[in-house]
């Protein structure tokens, strides 16, 4: 939720092994920026409890990059929460995003924050209990930073709530901004939450439902058809082990693993972006690729009647995904049985931290709609007993913590879900974002109490933008400038 949480629920990466898949999971959050960034900004460090609730003696360094070019006395301080992902990621937003829009706006000093867990803080790996990686915690740290910082350089006290804050996040961290306004109502004065996943939920069917409905109808009815023709191919015993084969997977045990796989190339969707320097074409492409709804059918090889929508499904499957060696069977390449295969904890398991805030608190796993009325680009096997058992496999029961055996979703849903609301917080929607399932619903929209929804837009897509905002498409030149006004208006109030 790096919100595809992939704010959230897991969409495999087509390669060789399970694991090599969860290596290369995304959240909610992880869509690609821009690396156009041409100013170097200085990075600081933090010192914060590890706990903020219990004393342990032990703290860590919370890095923190600065943008003062805009910067006057009595300006606002712009934080844009770093989310689940390392904070130089996050380095456009600060350089030509919404950072620098709001900061060049109201004479305000441009803050990013990295989360603990992300970024440096693992790799000092001092800490190895994850027990202190949940939204508490999380918040808590930016509290902390928020009423007690010293910036370099300003000899004006910025802290809040003497200065104005203004807290911004995206996906999984557009939910941050959206608590932190709820928790510390008077240490954050306002907050925007973009594509901002408040509400979570066991069970995440809507992701695939949204692309669904907003994909081109030919490529929609391609998926659906394909999926529902190996679901029964799958179903059938006389035909399982054929249409495995089919699919390169000769062997495999779990029809689940087979099928998962057929998330990957709709994982795309959440990767567009309207700036082509940043916009990920895979989804388009693999919808050419799909081909457009006919009658045809092929005999295969392996004794099977397909139509044309398997057959080139399966040819997309067969061209990303790295062969199995002649050495291994399918399920050691592509079986999710053993594991041990998830319980690598060395420093380059990074997956292992988001999954970790999956399983203990956000959930968001994929499963299929709960009406079977309703037409399913995913799998009947790709469920949520199958998509949660990695939380098992991952993490199983320590010494000083044991992951819940289902996510507790009420430790997020507690501060608002659906109806969160607050006066000075905004709530950014795009149209056709597949995470707008998990977000706030619909609701009047008022200067205190903001909700803007982009037209066709994905995911956050007024956090980023170009050096010259001229050359913006219309709709994020307009989302941007409303964001200018409301905030400006923001804090003409305060005292």
């Amino acid at each position: 939720m790096n919100l595809k949480l992939n704010l959230v629920s897991l969409v495999p990466i087509l390669c060789a092994s399970r694991l090599d898949r969860l290596n290369g999971i995304s959240s909610p959050t992880a869509t690609p920026v821009s690396k156009r960034q041409t100013t170097s900004f200085p990075v600081f460090n933090f010192t914060q409890p590890l706990d903020h609730f219990t004393d342990t003696g032990f703290t860590w360094s919370q890095r923190y990059f600065v943008n003062s070019r805009h910067y006057k006395p009595g300006g606002p301080v712009i934080v844009l929460d770093g989310g689940e992902t390392s904070v130089t990621d996050r380095l456009p937003f600060l350089d030509t995003g919404i950072v620098d829009i709001l900061a060049n706006a109201t004479n305000g000093l441009g803050v990013i924050l990295e989360h603990r867990y992300y970024g440096a803080f693992l790799v000092t790996d001092r800490y190895r209990i994850c027990s202190w990686l949940n939204n508490e915690q999380a918040a808590a740290d930016s509290a902390n930073f928020m009423t007690n910082v010293k910036f370099a350089g300003i000899t004006a006290d910025l802290t809040a709530p003497r200065t104005p804050w203004i807290y911004y996040g995206g996906s999984y961290a557009g939910a941050r901004s959206a608590h932190m306004k709820v928790l510390y109502p008077d240490i954050v004065f306002g907050s925007i939450a973009s594509s901002g996943v408040t509400e979570a939920a066991i069970s995440n069917w809507g992701y695939y439902d949204i692309i669904r409905r907003a994909a081109p109808a030919n490529c929609s009815a391609q998926f659906i058809t394909a999926v529902k023709e190996v679901d029964d191919l799958l179903s059938n015993p006389e035909t399982n082990s054929k249409v495995k084969s089919f699919f390169g997977m000769p062997g495999l045990t779990s029809d689940a693993d087979l099928t998962s796989f057929f998330a990957g190339p709709l994982g795309g969707w959440q990767s567009k972006n309207w700036d082509p320097a940043v916009n990920s074409n895979s989804f388009s492409n693999n919808c050419a690729a799909m081909g457009s709804p006919n009658n045809a059918t092929i005999d295969t090889f392996q004794g099977i009647v397909v139509s044309n929508a398997t057959w080139n499904l399966a040819t997309i499957v067969n061209r990303t995904s790295s062969r199995c060696p002649k050495t291994s069977t399918s399920d050691e390449c592509f079986g999710t049985s053993n594991a041990t295969d998830f319980q690598q904890t060395d420093l380059s398991q990074t997956w292992r931290l988001w999954q970790f805030q999956v399983c203990t608190q956000w959930a968001y796993f994929d499963s299929p709609p709960p009406d079977p009325s309703i037409p399913s680009m995913l799998s009947k096997f790709v469920d949520v007993d199958y998509s949660s058992k990695i939380c098992k496999q991952a993490y199983p029961p320590g010494e000083f913590f044991q992951v819940p055996p289902m996510p507790n979703v009420e430790d997020v849903n507690k501060l608002g879900g659906f109806n969160i609301a607050h006066d000075r917080l905004a709530i950014i929607d795009g149209e056709v974002d597949p995470w707008r399932f998990d977000c706030p619903h619909i609701r009047e929209d008022t200067p205190l109490r903001p909700f803007k929804l982009i037209p066709n837009a994905v995911h956050h897509y007024d956090e980023n933008g170009l050096a010259d905002h001229s050359q913006e498409p219309p709709e994020i030149q307009a989302i941007h400038q409303q964001e200018v006004e409301f905030v400006k208006g923001w804090l003409a109030d305060f005292k």
